[in-house]
Protein backbone atom coordinates (compact mmCIF):
# COMPACT_ATOMS: atom_id res chain seq x y z
CA UNK A 1 0.00 0.00 0.00
CA UNK A 2 2.57 2.68 -1.23
CA UNK A 3 0.12 5.33 -1.73
CA UNK A 4 -0.18 6.30 1.95
CA UNK A 5 1.35 8.52 3.38
CA UNK A 6 2.18 9.35 7.21
CA UNK A 7 2.26 12.91 8.30
CA UNK A 8 3.13 12.01 12.45
CA UNK A 9 2.86 14.28 15.34
CA UNK A 10 0.07 16.57 13.30
CA UNK A 11 -1.80 18.93 15.35
CA UNK A 12 -5.09 20.48 14.53
CA UNK A 13 -3.77 23.32 12.69
CA UNK A 14 -1.09 21.35 10.57
CA UNK A 15 -4.17 19.52 9.57
CA UNK A 16 -6.39 22.58 8.98
CA UNK A 17 -3.35 23.91 6.80
CA UNK A 18 -3.23 20.36 4.55
CA UNK A 19 -6.97 20.87 4.03
CA UNK A 20 -7.04 24.45 3.18
CA UNK A 21 -4.23 23.97 0.38
CA UNK A 22 -6.16 20.61 -1.06
CA UNK A 23 -9.50 22.38 -1.12
CA UNK A 24 -8.06 25.54 -2.92
CA UNK A 25 -6.43 23.23 -5.43
CA UNK A 26 -9.69 21.06 -5.66
CA UNK A 27 -11.77 24.41 -5.76
CA UNK A 28 -9.38 25.79 -8.44
CA UNK A 29 -9.55 23.16 -10.99
CA UNK A 30 -13.53 23.17 -11.53
CA UNK A 31 -16.22 25.72 -12.15
CA UNK A 32 -18.58 22.70 -10.54
CA UNK A 33 -18.86 22.43 -7.07
CA UNK A 34 -16.60 19.93 -4.68
CA UNK A 35 -17.86 17.29 -2.50
CA UNK A 36 -16.21 15.83 0.62
CA UNK A 37 -17.05 13.75 3.53
CA UNK A 38 -16.65 14.27 6.90
CA UNK A 39 -16.72 12.31 10.12
CA UNK A 40 -18.35 13.41 13.65
CA UNK A 41 -16.99 12.81 17.36
CA UNK A 42 -14.83 15.08 19.14
CA UNK A 43 -11.77 14.89 16.88
CA UNK A 44 -12.29 16.54 14.03
CA UNK A 45 -14.40 19.67 14.99
CA UNK A 46 -12.03 22.05 16.21
CA UNK A 47 -10.18 21.36 12.94
CA UNK A 48 -13.20 22.40 11.42
CA UNK A 49 -13.70 25.41 13.40
CA UNK A 50 -9.51 26.21 12.39
CA UNK A 51 -10.84 25.66 8.81
CA UNK A 52 -13.97 27.78 8.47
CA UNK A 53 -11.72 30.63 9.31
CA UNK A 54 -9.60 30.28 6.28
CA UNK A 55 -10.38 32.24 2.99
CA UNK A 56 -11.78 29.72 0.75
CA UNK A 57 -15.06 29.76 -1.49
CA UNK A 58 -17.28 27.54 0.93
CA UNK A 59 -20.32 28.23 -0.89
CA UNK A 60 -18.94 25.52 -3.64
CA UNK A 61 -18.40 22.91 -1.11
CA UNK A 62 -21.24 20.23 -0.60
CA UNK A 63 -20.35 18.56 2.86
CA UNK A 64 -21.84 14.95 3.17
CA UNK A 65 -21.30 13.55 7.22
CA UNK A 66 -19.67 10.44 6.53
CA UNK A 67 -22.21 8.45 9.01
CA UNK A 68 -24.25 9.59 11.46
CA UNK A 69 -26.29 8.57 15.06
CA UNK A 70 -30.61 8.14 14.08
CA UNK A 71 -31.82 11.36 16.38
CA UNK A 72 -33.15 14.65 15.49
CA UNK A 73 -30.61 17.17 13.97
CA UNK A 74 -30.90 19.32 17.49
CA UNK A 75 -30.14 16.41 19.44
CA UNK A 76 -26.35 16.56 21.27
CA UNK A 77 -25.37 13.32 19.24
CA UNK A 78 -26.34 14.35 15.75
CA UNK A 79 -23.39 14.85 13.78
CA UNK A 80 -25.12 16.79 11.35
CA UNK A 81 -26.54 19.51 13.50
CA UNK A 82 -22.95 20.16 14.91
CA UNK A 83 -21.41 19.75 11.24
CA UNK A 84 -24.29 22.27 9.97
CA UNK A 85 -22.94 24.76 13.15
CA UNK A 86 -19.79 25.22 12.13
CA UNK A 87 -19.74 25.16 7.41
CA UNK A 88 -23.43 26.34 7.36
CA UNK A 89 -21.78 30.45 8.45
CA UNK A 90 -19.46 30.40 5.68
CA UNK A 91 -21.84 29.41 2.91
CA UNK A 92 -21.02 25.52 2.88
CA UNK A 93 -23.91 23.57 1.33
CA UNK A 94 -24.24 20.04 4.25
CA UNK A 95 -26.02 17.29 3.19
CA UNK A 96 -28.07 15.09 5.49
CA UNK A 97 -27.57 11.36 4.70
CA UNK A 98 -30.98 9.68 3.64
CA UNK A 99 -31.27 5.68 3.53
CA UNK A 100 -32.11 6.56 -0.11
CA UNK A 101 -29.28 8.97 -0.97
CA UNK A 102 -27.05 8.69 -4.07
CA UNK A 103 -23.65 10.30 -3.01
CA UNK A 104 -21.64 11.73 -5.20
CA UNK A 105 -18.08 11.30 -6.38
CA UNK A 106 -16.18 12.60 -3.18
CA UNK A 107 -12.95 14.54 -3.86
CA UNK A 108 -12.24 13.86 -0.32
CA UNK A 109 -13.08 10.95 1.91
CA UNK A 110 -11.90 12.60 5.85
CA UNK A 111 -12.55 9.26 8.09
CA UNK A 112 -12.13 8.63 11.89
CA UNK A 113 -11.40 5.00 13.09
CA UNK A 114 -12.55 3.04 16.13
CA UNK A 115 -10.19 0.85 18.37
CA UNK A 116 -12.06 -2.01 17.09
CA UNK A 117 -11.33 -1.29 13.20
CA UNK A 118 -14.93 1.09 12.67
CA UNK A 119 -14.55 3.00 10.11
CA UNK A 120 -17.53 5.26 9.38
CA UNK A 121 -20.50 3.44 11.28
CA UNK A 122 -19.11 0.13 9.29
CA UNK A 123 -18.76 -1.75 12.77
CA UNK A 124 -16.91 -5.25 12.64
CA UNK A 125 -20.83 -6.58 13.82
CA UNK A 126 -22.59 -5.09 10.49
CA UNK A 127 -19.89 -7.51 8.06
CA UNK A 128 -19.86 -4.17 5.48
CA UNK A 129 -18.65 -5.38 2.01
CA UNK A 130 -16.85 -3.84 -1.10
CA UNK A 131 -19.25 -4.62 -3.46
CA UNK A 132 -22.41 -3.93 -1.12
CA UNK A 133 -25.19 -2.66 -3.79
CA UNK A 134 -26.20 -0.25 -1.53
CA UNK A 135 -24.62 3.62 -1.22
CA UNK A 136 -26.19 4.19 2.06
CA UNK A 137 -27.13 1.85 5.01
CA UNK A 138 -29.15 2.05 8.55
CA UNK A 139 -27.10 -0.14 11.08
CA UNK A 140 -27.35 -1.11 14.62
CA UNK A 141 -23.77 -1.48 16.25
CA UNK A 142 -23.01 -4.54 18.50
CA UNK A 143 -22.08 -3.52 21.25
CA UNK A 144 -23.71 -0.20 20.92
CA UNK A 145 -21.14 2.34 21.87
CA UNK A 146 -22.37 3.83 25.46
CA UNK A 147 -21.47 7.06 25.10
CA UNK A 148 -24.07 6.98 21.83
CA UNK A 149 -26.14 4.05 22.22
CA UNK A 150 -28.04 4.54 18.95
CA UNK A 151 -28.83 2.78 15.63
CA UNK A 152 -26.51 4.67 12.51
CA UNK A 153 -27.07 5.86 9.04
CA UNK A 154 -23.84 5.41 6.97
CA UNK A 155 -21.91 5.61 4.12
CA UNK A 156 -21.08 2.25 2.33
CA UNK A 157 -17.40 1.37 1.52
CA UNK A 158 -18.41 1.48 -2.06
CA UNK A 159 -19.79 5.22 -1.52
CA UNK A 160 -16.47 5.77 0.60
CA UNK A 161 -14.17 4.35 -2.24
CA UNK A 162 -15.74 6.37 -4.51
CA UNK A 163 -13.08 9.67 -4.01
CA UNK A 164 -10.03 10.58 -5.02
CA UNK A 165 -8.57 11.80 -1.02
CA UNK A 166 -8.77 9.66 1.68
CA UNK A 167 -7.48 10.82 4.77
CA UNK A 168 -7.03 9.31 8.48
CA UNK A 169 -6.98 11.46 11.39
CA UNK A 170 -6.18 8.99 14.60
CA UNK A 171 -5.08 9.96 17.92
CA UNK A 172 -3.11 7.26 20.59
CA UNK A 173 -1.15 3.94 20.03
CA UNK A 174 -3.91 1.42 20.14
CA UNK A 175 -5.71 3.10 16.84
CA UNK A 176 -2.70 3.33 15.25
CA UNK A 177 -1.79 -0.21 16.29
CA UNK A 178 -4.97 -1.83 14.70
CA UNK A 179 -4.25 0.77 11.46
CA UNK A 180 -0.83 -0.68 11.02
CA UNK A 181 -2.09 -4.36 11.33
CA UNK A 182 -4.51 -3.65 9.06
CA UNK A 183 -1.71 -2.49 6.33
CA UNK A 184 -0.33 -5.57 7.24
CA UNK A 185 -3.31 -7.62 6.31
CA UNK A 186 -3.12 -8.92 10.16
CA UNK A 187 -7.05 -9.21 10.69
CA UNK A 188 -9.75 -8.82 8.95
CA UNK A 189 -11.53 -5.54 10.52
CA UNK A 190 -13.45 -2.97 8.55
CA UNK A 191 -10.38 -0.62 8.22
CA UNK A 192 -8.65 -3.93 6.73
CA UNK A 193 -11.29 -4.28 4.54
CA UNK A 194 -11.32 -0.60 2.99
CA UNK A 195 -7.66 -0.48 3.01
CA UNK A 196 -7.09 -3.98 0.88
CA UNK A 197 -9.63 -2.67 -1.74
CA UNK A 198 -8.13 1.00 -1.54
CA UNK A 199 -4.85 -0.77 -2.73
CA UNK A 200 -6.22 -1.63 -5.87
CA UNK A 201 -7.32 2.32 -6.66
CA UNK A 202 -4.24 3.20 -8.83
CA UNK A 203 -5.82 6.86 -8.48
CA UNK A 204 -6.72 7.26 -4.65
CA UNK A 205 -4.53 9.28 -2.59
CA UNK A 206 -3.97 8.50 1.46
CA UNK A 207 -2.89 10.56 3.80
CA UNK A 208 -2.91 9.60 7.75
CA UNK A 209 -2.54 12.08 10.24
CA UNK A 210 -1.12 10.81 13.49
Amino acid sequence: MGQIKFQENADNPAIADWLETELRAALAGTDERVAIAVPGGSTPFPIFEALVTRDLDFARLDIWPGDDRVVPEDHSASNTGKIRKVFEPVGARVIALEADATPPSFWLVWLGMGADGHIASLFPNTDPQVDDPQQVRRLTPDPLPPEAPFDRITLTMPALLQCERMIFVMRGGEKRAVFDAALAGEHDLPIARLLRAADKRDNLAITCFT
